[in-house]
């Protein structure tokens, strides 16, 4: 084990990688023991509540110890790597088993000295506290485990017996977390006869189940008795794995869901419609394409959408706004940071364009096509996603006429667009085939009421059926 009274060794640290984040699931190791990096290099991809994160490391050196293996969701400023930086031949050092990575390192381990460099990341060096193991599918990693631990799990090997661990006079309380305990009770099991294995001596689910386990294991062992009638088994208390599948809730869909809860049961929502002819728009839009200002840019629907929305919001700015319940004040935004909806592999996220209201349609497409492209590869920074103050989710992709979304906590206001559809539409006097959609405006009732959130929908419907009015109107 590292100690960390060497001066030559370097732990880099779980950072807060977006704005105030407590842990992150480390998804890929991109070094191994043995190897050599350098300031700056990637060593490793971690998945925050947010976003998919690349962790640059701010040494030069050679990896002695990689704290935790991927699929482990660390406490920000937890040491995850060790690095010599010595330049000596670390890489003579004994390198352990493929299968097995150095445990956390202990509450008592000296803390980092300086290195006279800032931090690559915001929040590097937060305290450290303990950690979390999800299970994984595929080859079981082995951690490092304390004396007292390997013997108990020498004894469940049948290898040699582990001494007891009764408790003393005098014993504290045992250290368990209150669902530890039901499960103990569930089992009758004596907390006070367990070995802990958890950091700080606290005893985890696992310890639980490996104190039932020589319990049941004794009949294998005991002399032979006559055989019994066959009993049918009794159903299986877990849920069936062939005809369910259960999926941790973590990440992106954690933080999603935490929030839409929140503000589902915090803002009053309501939500208007309006639906309206779009066939000039959708004209609009191909001659966009073959303008040269917007050569090698993404222009569709949405681009005069979003510009609709922008324009709206300018002719009636009080609904770009936000609720301060501990102030009890309405605060009034003078920038619009548009947030645009996108469905990715992790979850929904919302990453934001900073001042879209300043940008011109060539730099708003430009903006709208960068940010699509980064949360289709999983790549959107945290940052992207803070700050947002009014959305647009385009629910039309998927084929939905229309829905009633649900804000973003924060904002005051956001613009669902429904499918596109060639549908019979009274037009100068006469039932003729145009391009129709459906518009649906949430808002906090709080902030915006009927006659604001009626106007900006109803603006955002007249430029989208006259589009020359973004020119009128801007």
């Amino acid at each position: 084990m590292t100690t960390m009274t060497d001066t030559s060794v370097r732990e880099f640290k779980m950072p807060d990688v977006g704005e105030g984040l407590t842990e992150a699931e480390i998804l890929t190791w991109y070094v191994q023991v043995g190897d050599t990096v350098t300031d700056g290099q990637v060593v490793c991809e971690v998945e925050t509540a947010k976003a998919a994160v690349e962790l640059p490391i701010p040494y030069d050196g050679v990896v002695r110890e990689l704290r935790f293996p991927a699929g482990t969701t660390v406490d920000v400023g937890t040491p995850i790597i060790t690095v010599d930086v010595s330049g000596a031949a670390a890489a003579d050092a004994e390198t352990p088993a493929p299968e097995a990575v150095r445990a956390p390192v202990t509450p008592e381990a000296e803390e980092e000295k300086p290195t006279g460099r800032q931090p690559v990341l915001v929040g590097y060096g937060v305290a450290a506290s303990s950690t979390k193991r999800r299970p994984r599918k595929g080859p079981e990693v082995v951690i490092q485990q304390p004396p007292a631990a390997v013997a108990v799990q020498t004894e469940l090997n049948g290898h040699g017996p582990a001494p007891a661990a009764a408790p003393t006079a005098g014993q504290s309380r045992p250290l368990a977390k209150p669902p530890v305990r039901k499960l103990a009770k569930d089992l009758g099991v004596d907390l006070t006869t367990v070995i802990p294995s958890g950091p700080d001596g606290i005893i985890t689910r696992e310890d639980v189940h490996a104190a039932v386990a020589p319990a049941e294991a004794a009949p294998a062992v005991a002399a032979p008795v006559p055989a019994a009638p066959a009993v049918p088994a009794a159903p299986a208390a877990s849920y069936d794995a062939v005809r369910e599948t259960r999926v941790p809730v973590k990440g992106v869909r954690k933080a999603t869901a935490a929030a839409m809860v929140g503000s589902a049961f915090t803002a009053p929502h309501v939500t208007e419609f309006v639906t309206v002819d779009v066939t000039r728009t959708l004209k609009l839009v191909e001659e966009l394409k073959q303008d040269k200002d917007f050569q090698g840019l993404r222009v569709n629907p949405l681009l005069l959408i979003a510009k609709a929305l922008l324009v709206a919001i300018k002719r009636n700015p009080d609904i770009n706004a936000s609720w301060d319940e501990a102030n009890q004040e309405i605060v009034l935004k003078h920038y619009v940071n548009l947030g645009i909806a996108a469905a990715t592999p992790r979850g929904l996220i919302v990453p934001n364009i900073k001042d879209a209201d300043a940008k011109t349609l060539p730099q708003l497409a430009e903006s709208l096509g960068e940010l699509v492209s980064t949360a289709k590869e999983g790549r959107t920074s945290p940052a992207a996603m803070q700050g947002g103050t009014v959305t647009i989710t385009n629910v039309g992709v998927f084929g939905v006429d229309t829905g009633t979304p649900i804000l973003p906590p924060g904002e005051s206001a956001i613009l669902a667009v429904g499918a596109i559809k060639l549908q019979p539409w009274v037009h100068k006097g006469k039932v003729k085939p145009r391009q129709v959609t459906t518009l649906a405006l949430s808002f906090d009732h709080r902030l915006v009421d009927g006659e604001l959130g009626s106007k900006v929908l109803a603006d955002v419907a007249a430029i989208l059926e006259q589009p020359k009015k973004l020119i009128t109107w801007a």
